[in-house]
């Protein structure tokens, strides 16, 4: 039997994450109430319809009164307003965390509001899929998946292991990792190809009809995988771009440096050059699959 974690669980934002993670809660019987907190009556009838949470409301602080664990899941340009709702009414031992991809963004927004005998244990749950809200989520969402743990200094070590076991409960591996070299790290695996397939996605709507309409009767997997990108959350990558805005543009600086040097060995016809990145980027490739995450998300495994 699956010992239970948390008396009380509210989540702030119930999108993919959110219920999805409330869904493995619900499955394993990790708390004995789930508060949900959510801006529309359309996201909380959701809840509602999909029994993922006990009680609903839209008050920050009204889910976060009595609770062990608040978990915000929505997008960073929320956080500072979020925390300075949530900061008069947590109670002392208790832990706030959430699932947003930029981690020093986070904690700067978050932790000055939190009062003293309260833990804050940042997360980024390394897993998605480019749909949003309560309907979209699904507990195997997170199963064989990272999921990085940013505590700042000091932070209480029991504090950081319950939110490991719940993360764990959830199939996901759990490392801690410092918030700056998240960002670096996350800049380059998450958000620069996302801004790419944002571009490129973006380009095609700007031909010429013809061209367009052709594009789409015969897109390829290439250009697929990029519209199925590019259809993710636009506040929420919005939110991303800014709040990561040094780490990204040191990596897109990079690529456009790259891109320079491919356009001219095309240009010249330089095929040792082409062929040797090729070589190169397929051993990443490989890489990627000996770790087991080139395989995406099965909802249908529930």
């Amino acid at each position: 039997m699956t010992k239970i974690l948390f008396n009380r669980v509210a989540f702030i934002g119930m999108g993919l994450i959110g219920s999805s993670i409330a869904r493995v809660i619900r499955r394993d019987n990790l708390a004995n109430t789930i508060i949900a907190c959510a801006r529309t009556d359309k996201t909380l009838e959701s809840v509602v319809r999909l029994n993922l949470a006990d009680e609903t409301t839209k008050d920050i602080a009204s889910a976060a009164l009595d609770a062990d664990l608040v978990m915000i899941c929505t997008p960073l340009s929320t956080y500072s307003s979020i925390a300075q709702a949530l900061g008069p009414v947590l109670k002392a031992g208790s832990i706030v965390s959430d699932v947003g991809s930029v981690k020093v963004s986070a904690i700067n927004a978050i932790k000055p509001h939190l009062p003293e005998g309260v833990h804050f244990v940042p997360g980024h749950p390394i897993a998605g899929t480019e749909n949003s809200g309560p309907d979209a989520g699904f507990e195997s969402l997170f199963e064989d998946r990272w999921l990085l743990l940013t505590p700042p200094e000091g932070t209480d070590r029991k504090a950081i292991d319950q939110i490991c076991r719940l993360w764990e409960a959830a199939g996901s591996k759990v490392n801690c990792i410092d918030p700056e070299h998240h960002d670096q790290v996350l800049a380059i695996t998450s958000h620069l190809p996302h801004l790419i397939a944002f571009t490129i996605v973006g380009t095609a709507t700007d031909l010429e009809d013809d061209i367009k309409s052709e594009v789409i009767k015969y897109s390829a997997s290439g250009f697929r995988d990029f519209t199925r990108i590019a259809a993710s959350d636009p506040v929420m990558w919005r939110d991303i771009f800014i709040s990561n805005r040094e780490a990204v543009l040191e990596m897109l600086g990079r690529l456009s440096e790259d891109l320079a040097s491919l356009q001219r060995a095309i240009r010249v016809g330089d095929g040792d050059k082409l062929e040797s990145l090729f070589r190169r980027t397929r051993e990443i490739r490989r890489g990627v699959v000996e770790a087991g995450q080139h395989i995406p998300p099965n909802p249908g495994k529930n």
